[in-house]
């Protein structure tokens, strides 16, 4: 679980899990702070797939051998 220390209008974080099947999962969850938070939030959803996808990509393609 990792909160994010920056200024925003709420709270932040990423939680990473691998499930039974060896799939790494990655949930991005905000709980905004009153209506600055929400217009916060919607206005980068459409930068969420690029950002998120892009990073869980990279971390599974991590070889530590």
């Amino acid at each position: 679980l990792l909160f994010a220390e920056m200024k925003l209008p709420g709270e932040a974080w990423l939680e990473f899990k691998i499930d039974e099947n060896n799939i790494l999962h990655q949930t991005a969850t905000f709980r905004p702070r009153g209506l600055r938070g929400r217009l916060y939030w919607y206005s980068i959803v459409p930068f969420h797939y690029f950002i998120f996808g892009g990073m869980i990509s990279n971390i599974a393609k991590t070889d530590h051998n």
